[in-house]
């Protein structure tokens, strides 16, 4: 019985995630632009995202104004030319663009995604880029719809810390990567949390609920056997950083997911996590050995 409310419960959060992010798809059509679309302030786009502006004004409009993403895993995967390259979480398709274009005619990119909306998007922007080499899937990033030891770099922005069931999501990770393949992921972790604040399902799409603690992310990763795990850039959010990445001041969630969260909770929430919230960017690779 326990185990059955568990799924069902890891089955409600997936579902509440989807239909948040739907939302905010909506919103960016029928408004025309998101808090991260157009052209904003230098420092959001390097010191949020990490995209230069010259990546991004060379990608369909669309892809940009629909990233939720805290940061840029495409900047330290090394990807290299002919890689096969799996996104988890691939939204809109920002990152599975940018790789695209690294991995040339040879190469491929896979995206997984589990809300049809996006896979929408992101196959519209794929062909808009004109990129023949990109496939966006559906499924869902505990259960990936990839073969085994299939993929050499698996990246992933924002998404992870949504998953009700990360040690699931690690262990696919391991599974779909070839031997010695590597991994790019750029996450939102924090120290533990209120109960109000976790048990508020707008704050878990707003990726901050769902956030685990940074030495329990790594031990996920090692635990499901990966190995040369290390955090190559963080950036922890004060006050002021984190109330702008929420859109505190108008109610709206920015670079990390859907709005809908009450001004009065981003702000209680603003003033108790300041300082405890981070945006990591974390690599490592499968074992070229694998031990029984």
């Amino acid at each position: 019985m326990a185990k059955e409310q568990a799924v069902s419960g890891a089955e409600e959060v997936r579902k509440g995630v989807s239909q948040a992010y739907a939302r905010a798809v909506e919103q960016t059509r029928t408004a025309g632009s998101s808090c991260c679309a157009g052209s904003p302030p230098e420092s959001v786009l390097a010191t949020l995202a990490g995209y230069s502006r010259e990546a991004l004004v060379s990608l369909p409009a669309d892809a940009v104004q629909n990233s939720f993403g805290c940061g840029n895993p495409v900047a330290l995967g090394e990807i290299r030319e002919g890689d096969t390259v799996l996104d988890l979480g691939s939204g809109a398709g920002i990152d599975l663009l940018l790789a695209a274009k690294l991995v040339g005619t040879k190469g491929k990119v896979i995206g997984v995604d589990m809300t049809p909306a996006m896979i929408e998007r992101a196959r519209a922007n794929a062909a808009a880029a004109g990129l023949a080499n990109v496939e966006v899937l559906e499924g869902i990033i505990e259960d990936l719809p990839v073969e085994s030891d299939s993929v050499d770099l698996v990246i992933s922005n924002c998404v992870i810390n949504l998953s009700p069931e990360k040690k699931r999501v690690f262990a696919e990770l391991f599974r779909v990567l070839k031997v010695g393949g590597r991994f790019s992921i750029s996450d939102i972790v924090a120290e533990p949390m209120p109960a109000w604040i976790t048990e508020v399902t707008l704050l878990y799409s707003a990726c901050i609920s769902g956030a685990i603690p940074e030495t329990e992310y790594l031990k996920g990763l090692q635990e499901a056997g990966l190995v040369d795990v290390a955090v190559r850039d963080r950036l922890t959010y004060d006050k002021d950083q984190l109330g702008g990445l929420l859109g505190a001041d108008d109610g709206g969630s920015c670079c990390c997911g859907p709005g809908g969260v009450p001004k009065t909770a981003l702000l209680r929430m603003v003033h108790e996590l300041a300082g405890k919230v981070a945006s990591i960017r974390v690599v490592g690779r499968k074992p070229q050995e694998i031990i029984p």
